[in-house]
This record gives C-alpha cells, structure tokens and sequence, in this order.
C-alpha cells in the first residue's frame, strides 16, 4: 500500500482511546515540556513508519508460517534433510522477526497489548533470553530433564504459557528461542550448532510424542502473536494500535519512533547483547546459542534501524525519518546518515560464530571488531538523541 492510499484511508477513521498509557492509564507524552508547536509537518513520514511496521510484522508472520509449514514436514517424515530444512526456515522467520526490533520499547504492542489492564505484549514470549534448556528438554547429564520429558504435565498452550518464567527469568517455555533449543539441541561443540537428531522427534515413544506436540505447539503459539501484531498495525482493521499512533501529536509519534531506534541499538543490542556477553567471556551468553546465528540477530536489529530512517524495505521505498531531518537540519542528516552507513559496517563485519568471539581473550583482533561495533551502535543513538532534541521530542534511552 502506498503511502498516499495508506493516508486516504484514514481520512474517515474515529480514532480510539490510545492504548499506550503512562503511570494511572495517562498516555505516556514524548513532547518536550514548554515547546511550542512544530513548524515543521510530519504527516507523511510518520503515516510511512506505519506503513513500514506493518509490511515488517508482516513478513515476520509470513516468514513463521513457513517455519511452521517446514517442521510441520519434519515432524510427518522426521530426518536429516527435513531437520535441515526446519532449521534454515527457523533462520528465516527470527531474522525476519529481528528486523522488527526497532518498534520496541515505546509502550506500542508489542511490549503493552493493553497497558490499561497492566497485561505486557507477546515480545516476552516471542523472544525471551536467556533460556535455561533443562526447564523444557534434555541436557547432557540429565536425560530425565524439562517438561517434555515430566509425563505429569499436559502440553497444551495453556501449560507452557503458566510454566513461562515463574520462578526465574531464565526458565522460558515460548518462543523462538524455544524452538531453536528443540531444532538444535545444546551446543556443545566448539567448532558448530547444536546436534539434535533428527530421531529425537520419530513417532511412537511416550516421550518423543511429547517432544513432537511441544515443538508444534510453540511454533503455533509464535505465528498467532505475529498475526496479532500484524493486525495491530493494519490501519484497515478497527480499533488497532495503527490508528491510536496515527491519532497522536506529531511529536509524541516523533518521540516514540526515535526512542525505539536509539534504546535498540545502545541499550539491547550495544550493551545487553554485546557488552554483557563480551564482559562474561561465555560463549553460553551469545543469543542465538544452540544454533550459532547471532551474527545474523545483530544485522538484523541493525537493518530495522537503518530502515525506520532511511525509509526502505525490501523494494518498498517509503517517506523515511531522513526526509523530514532533511528539510530541518541538512547538515544533522548528513551526520546521521553517515553513521547509520558506518554503524551497519561495523555490526556486519562482525566474524561469525559470535561464541568464538566471546571466548576470544581480550585484546584479540575478534573483540576488537565487535567493540568497534558497539562504539558506533552508542554514537549512531546519541546522534538520534541529537535528531530527537532538533525536533522537540524526547529520546527516552533507559535500560529496561
């Protein structure tokens, strides 16, 4: 949809009540207190940026069916060559899911699906971390470990959501990386992924049957959220989070859709996704663990920035953040520009697999191309802070 068509639709729309809210139920404001006005309209970029959350939720789902689909295949006909092909379609579909990572962190949908009743959005569940293995499966030393393997509890989507996180943070039963635990199995080579087998999901023993219905039902539980959040951000469906966005002050959406991009790049991915596993030396603290693909996370979460300002998805070519700095500040764009470029330089040059970099000693040539990287993801967001100050918003970067 273009933005043009995107725009008429919503000529006719009565907003709803916004679902983003601050302390009390008050929507949360991102305008810097005591400015006046704007000068400057940002109709056409921020109904873009609604445009651009939609098209990337929406391969995100698309990209889950097919993984879906693909251990569907797997769990009919269980082997190698299926397994192979489950776990490229989990690549696909997380990757697909990293791009959208930008649009965190400002009370939107996917962290609040209804801030007014206190309920979180489904990221906890999509793409928790990290993830102790012998809370779902078996671990080496343990073969009795996890709820697949414990024939008391009943694999229903009801069972694994109220076993999700309880005791501890890292006792995670949904989500993606889930599911990577059940494609790959633990890593425990030096030298690649995980070594599931594919016999580990044959029909017929007891156990088996259970890890089979897990897996199945997790998957499941990965596409529905994406669905829904899909959905939300589809301004033709009626009371959808879309609409509310479209319906704030100019820089209130401003203030959101610079915050997402900053906290992203210096808070989750800089520091909880680099520094913390750089400072550990563990190659356990890498993400994507069991199947060696945080390399591919971290251009991903940077992609999802660059395309927020750039305006650019794929072949879609939208009204970027870069075109309103523009016409505000040529010279700030530029700068910011430069180091979005620069930032996406250093985070792809980072050397695949991450867990050898993290076991790396310090001073060697590996750290040093990922601390080069989280030196420009930390300049890249204080230039967005700068962007955010030139346009009257605050920039709201804060650990979570």
């Amino acid at each position: 949809m273009t933005g043009a068509a995107l725009a008429a639709l919503l000529i006719p729309v009565q907003f709803a009540p916004a679902l983003a809210s601050g302390p009390g139920g008050v929507p949360a404001s991102f305008a810097l207190p005591g400015g006046a006005a704007p000068t400057y309209g940002a109709a056409a970029e921020i109904v873009s940026y609604v445009d651009l959350v939609h098209r990337s939720y929406e391969e995100a789902y698309d990209k889950a069916v097919a993984m879906k689909s693909a251990i569907g295949a797997l769990l009919d006909k269980p082997s190698e060559g299926n397994l192979a092909a489950a776990r490229e379609a989990w690549i696909a579909a997380h990757v697909a899911y990293s791009r959208t990572e930008a649009f965190r962190f400002y009370e939107g949908p996917i962290d609040f699906a209804r801030n007014a009743k206190g309920d979180e959005g489904p990221e906890g569940r999509l793409n928790a971390w990290p993830l102790n293995e012998a809370f779902i499966d078996y671990v080496k030393g343990n073969p009795k470990a996890g709820i697949v393997n414990d024939l008391s509890i009943p694999i229903t989507v009801k069972s694994i959501r109220e076993r999700d996180q309880v005791s501890d943070e890292a006792d995670v039963t949904t989500g993606f990386h889930a599911v990577e635990f059940l494609l790959w199995g633990q890593d425990l080579s030096a030298k690649g992924p995980g070594e599931r087998p594919a016999s580990d999901y044959a029909s017929g023993d007891p156990v088996r049957e259970r890890r089979r219905l897990y897996l199945s039902t997790v998957t499941e539980m990965i596409a529905d959220d994406l669905l829904w959040l899909t959905a939300q951000w589809d301004v033709r469906n009626a009371n959808v989070y879309a609409k509310n966005f479209l319906a704030y002050d100019q820089r209130d959406a401003l203030g959101r859709i610079l915050t997402g991009m900053a906290t992203l790049g210096a808070v989750e991915l800089a520091t909880e996704r680099m520094s913390v596993a750089l400072d550990s030396g563990d190659q356990e603290d890498e993400p994507s663990c069991f199947s060696d693909t945080t390399h591919l996370v971290y251009r991903a979460d940077q992609q999802s920035i660059s395309n927020v300002y750039f305006g650019e998805f794929g072949d879609w070519k939208g009204a970027g953040l870069q075109s309103l700095v523009a016409r505000v500040d040529p010279e700030l764009d530029k700068l910011v520009a430069a180091q979005i470029r620069k930032t996406s330089e250093a985070v792809a040059a980072i050397p695949a697999p991450v867990d050898h970099i993290l076991a790396s000693p310090k001073g060697s040539k590996e750290r040093a191309t990922m601390e080069k990287a989280i030196a420009e993801l930390e300049a890249q967001s204080t230039l967005l802070v700068e962007v955010g100050k030139r346009l009257g918003v605050a920039v709201n970067i804060a650990p979570e």
